[in-house]
């Protein structure tokens, strides 16, 4: 029996002392404001909880080395002191994802207890061992250093309420709530009757599949049901853009990746499921993986798919005339061969997904990327109709282009369609990582001339980028690698060509940036080698080239307005003249998906009383404030308090919507809600407020004129608009990075203190892509399921970040807005890769950087 106090309760345990305390709390106490986003690793401290005045992971904690110990959870932390905290956090804009936001609180509250006047230095080394993927720390450290000053003062003035107006700082939605750990995210869900579901996934890359023996896992007590390929009653392919992602690869077939799952357990408990998993047995006859991407589009290659080649797509672009005759000619040439590597997303929240009977249908919780997506993709491997599966979404803890395939709501979806009753699937951390989309590995040889006056005259690519076991959406990320090839400047000519390659490795996909990181930093690593050539000062060769209105894209899209690469450039000049060892980069970065598809977005917004409105749209919530700026710009077109908007994603509502990408969110859901208000305003100069109660408004908006690359069409138009970008990179004499300047053009900064941390944590992971991350594979196997291993920078690991507001306004967006979200990390290897060649004189080809 082990005794300790949780919570100023006395807890008696008679159960295994191995036991995790994040077990026991979870799954014995329901107490979910602790969160389990490493699996036990210690690697994230999402868990962490006060265990005799110190801060320990729970994770880490078996229930054996609690006897006689004093445990606290948020909730057994005085109101005063944990309110006076997460109000501090949300009003400094500390919360983004939400996910990972508890454990800083509970850390915050150990650090001031000890320490209640902290410099900003001592707070970060405190954080060493929280991981935060959203916000780069400092609106974190912001957060604690406001905490510390109200806790020592014991008292707090009034302070304004901010209105909630289009440019005001108005806090998060839901932000305390996600602060404290009320906020429910998937995993936190129960509901009655529910079991547990695990999936098996293949051993090896590549091999045929000749026999899965479930007989023994059948028979451990607990288990309800094991699931193949045979069980699937519609179509077992699923995929975004390509349908050749099996659900399940039955026997008889061969896999195509690590990743792919063979068989599915449901159980009373997630324990039992688990356990099951391991005891099927697997007959395989294994192959030799295909793993090189060069070597796969070589003749004679084994296919990694039988009914296609391994070259899925080739994207070209030519323009201009014949590049290699014009950078000949040229005054000076620059080239190389640049490499990137494979990124993990590392949301602190894994996959998860909790389905369950709905009348002759299907209701499924998601975390997905896009709920009509989700939808339509579970419906075809149900064989129903799309309007029998009904997709809530719980707000996500992450994403950034992660959670835009389907994982597990397929899986989820099959096991409670056929068992008639509620079935939760979540991904632990290993799973996660060897299982969804990563950011592309891209090869680049490119080639980039200028005249002697040290403007621009052509430029020549050829990219092959490893989009893995399946195509996701890797043709249109190598599609964004040769559309944004120039960069933020004008090239005359432009000769592009851009692979995607199947393999056996890990599919490529969506992840913030979408491939033009990968090609800014072999742009901006030419763009710099040919002003040490032509003795060029760095700032004014880029102003010069720069993108101005009338010029064009690498796609031959000609800008017609709210070009900003100027304005950022100028905003960066201060900084640049007043520094010694720099580096400096632009970015440019679409909003929308374009290509010559339709972005389009609607919402409905019901006026339930005057004290409660309901909005609905159908974009995923993922850290990155699209509810919040939908409340804001509902106010500032209405007038109605977002105090009084409760915003729901659910396909009930029946506004399908795209996937939640390409930084176009605020900029499509926001002219959406400037339609529906019209008529509000119109109804409100005859009516009360009061009045419209029971009334229902709908607004749309759609953009359906852009064009694919290298379409033979008289008006280019890839893309409805821009965001641009110019970070500087400031290094001391030893080679450290002491401090980013980032310029970002938001077009009309929304919310500025959001504005600001979606950059702060943009350029965070920026750096970590810079200096550090990487995902190693061999021989289609991953050298580690570690997060540690990921190498994302920790709050002690970041430099100073100074943030630059510009708005040079976009025709298109609401207010002139332009898309954030990813153009935030366009810049940052390149600028930190430059920084280190003035440092050193060395080129660096090859990321992550070495010194």
């Amino acid at each position: 029996m082990i005794q300790f106090r949780l919570n100023g309760e006395t807890i008696y345990f008679d159960g295994k002392p191995e036991t995790r305390l994040l077990q026991f709390l979870r799954l014995e106490k329901k107490i979910t404001s602790v969160k389990d986003g490493c699996s036990c690793q210690g690697a994230c401290g999402a868990c962490m909880v006060e265990i005799n005045g110190e801060a320990k992971l729970s994770c880490m904690t078996p229930l054996a080395k609690l006897e006689n110990a004093n445990v606290n959870t948020l909730e057994g932390i005085p109101d005063e002191i944990r309110d006076v905290i997460a109000t501090a956090f949300v009003e400094k804009g500390s919360v983004q994802c939400g996910f990972c936001t508890p454990g800083f609180l509970m850390r915050t509250k150990i650090l001031l207890q000890k320490n209640p006047n902290p410099t900003r230095e001592e707070i970060k080394q405190a954080l060493t061992l929280n991981l935060c993927r959203c916000t780069g720390y400092v609106k974190i450290i912001d957060g604690i250093e406001e905490a510390a000053i109200r806790l020592s003062l014991k008292n707090e003035s009034d302070k304004p309420e901010i209105p909630g107006h289009v440019g005001t700082s108005y806090p998060k939605y839901e932000a305390y709530e996600m602060a404290v750990g009320q906020r429910k995210f998937v995993n936190d869900l129960e509901f009655n009757g529910m079991l547990y579901g695990a999936l098996l996934f293949s051993e090896h890359p590549r091999a045929v599949v000749t026999e899965i023996d479930t007989k023994v896992a059948a028979e451990l007590q607990g288990v309800i049901r094991i699931f193949t390929a045979d069980d699937i009653p519609g179509d077992r392919y699923v995929g975004l853009i390509y349908k050749d992602w099996p659900l399940m690869v039955g026997i008889g077939e061969t896999t195509r990746y690590i990743g792919d799952v063979l068989a599915g357990v449901v159980a009373e408990t997630e324990e039992i499921a688990r356990q099951a998993a391991r005891l099927i047995k697997v007959v395989y006859e294994v192959l030799e993986p295909v793993t090189d991407p060069h070597e796969a589009i070589k003749p004679g290659a084994s296919p990694v798919h039988s009914h296609h080649d391994n070259l899925l797509e080739t994207c070209k672009v030519y323009r201009g005339g014949h590049a290699d005759e014009i950078i000949t000619g040229s005054a000076f040439v620059a080239s190389g061969i640049y490499q990137t590597q494979r990124i993990e997303h590392a949301f602190l929240e894994t996959e998860g997904a909790i389905a369950m009977p709905d009348k002759d249908g299907i209701h499924l919780y998601s975390n997905g990327q896009g709920i009509y997506v989700d939808r339509k993709q579970v419906a075809s491997v149900l064989g129903l109709p799309d309007e029998k599966v009904r997709v809530t979404l719980v707000s996500t803890g992450g994403g950034f282009g992660g959670k835009e395939d389907m994982t597990v709501q397929g899986h989820a979806s099959l096991f409670a369609w056929l068992l008639k009753c509620p079935v939760k699937v979540i991904l632990n951390r290993d799973e996660s990582i060897r299982m969804h989309p990563k950011r592309h590995p891209v090869y680049m040889d490119m080639k980039v001339g200028c005249d002697e006056n040290g403007m621009l005259t052509g430029l020549k690519l050829y990219a092959v980028g490893d989009s893995g076991a399946y195509a996701s959406v890797g043709t249109k990320v190598m599609e964004r690698v040769a559309g944004h090839a120039t960069g933020a400047y004008h090239f005359p000519c432009v000769n592009l060509e851009a692979l995607t390659v199947y393999t056996n490795n890990i599919p490529s996909g969506a992840m913030r940036g979408f491939g033009a990181n990968q090609v800014g930093f072999a742009l901006e690593g030419c763009i710099d080698d040919l002003c040490k050539q032509g003795n060029f000062d760095r700032w004014q060769f880029r102003f010069n080239n720069a993108l101005t209105e009338g010029k064009m894209t690498a796609t031959g899209q000609v800008l017609k307005g709210g070009v900003g690469v100027r304005a950022c450039l100028d905003a960066i000049k201060p900084y640049y003249d007043n520094a010694r060892i720099k580096g400096l980069a632009c970015g440019i970065k679409n909003s929308g998906v374009g290509n010559g598809m339709a972005d389009f977005s609607d919402v409905i917004i019901e006026i339930i009383s005057e004290n409660e409105v309901h909005l609905q749209h159908g974009w995923t919530e993922m850290g990155q404030g699209v509810h919040t700026i939908a409340q804001q710009v509902l106010y500032q077109e209405t007038g109605i308090s977002p105090a009084i908007v409760k915003v729901t994603v659910d396909s009930s509502a029946g506004i399908p919507t795209g996937m939640t990408t390409s930084s176009r969110a605020t900029a499509l859901l926001g002219n959406a809600i400037l339609d529906a208000s019209k008529q509000i305003r119109e109804d409100l100069k005859s009516h009360s407020f009061k009045e419209l109660a029971g009334k229902t408004y709908k607004g749309t908006y759609s953009y359906d004129l852009t064009t694919k690359p290298g379409a033979d069409v008289k008006d280019i138009i890839t893309h409805f608009a821009y965001g641009y970008a110019t970070q500087l990179v400031v290094l001391d004499e030893s080679g450290k990075i002491e401090t980013v300047y980032a310029a970002h053009d938001a077009g009309k900064i929304m919310n500025p203190l959001m504005f600001e941390g979606q950059v702060e944590g943009a350029v965070h992971m920026g750096l970590g892509y810079a200096l550090s991350e990487d995902l190693p594979m061999v021989d289609g196997h991953l050298v580690s399921t570690k997060m540690r291993d990921l190498k994302i920078l920790r709050a002690k690991d970041m430099p100073e970040v100074v943030v630059l507001g510009v708005e040079v306004k976009d025709p298109v967006g609401p207010y002139g807005a332009k898309g954030l979200g990813e153009i935030g990390l366009v810049p940052t290897a390149a600028a930190v890769a430059n920084a280190m060649w003035a440092w050193d004189g060395k080129r660096r080809f090859e990321l992550p950087l070495k010194k």
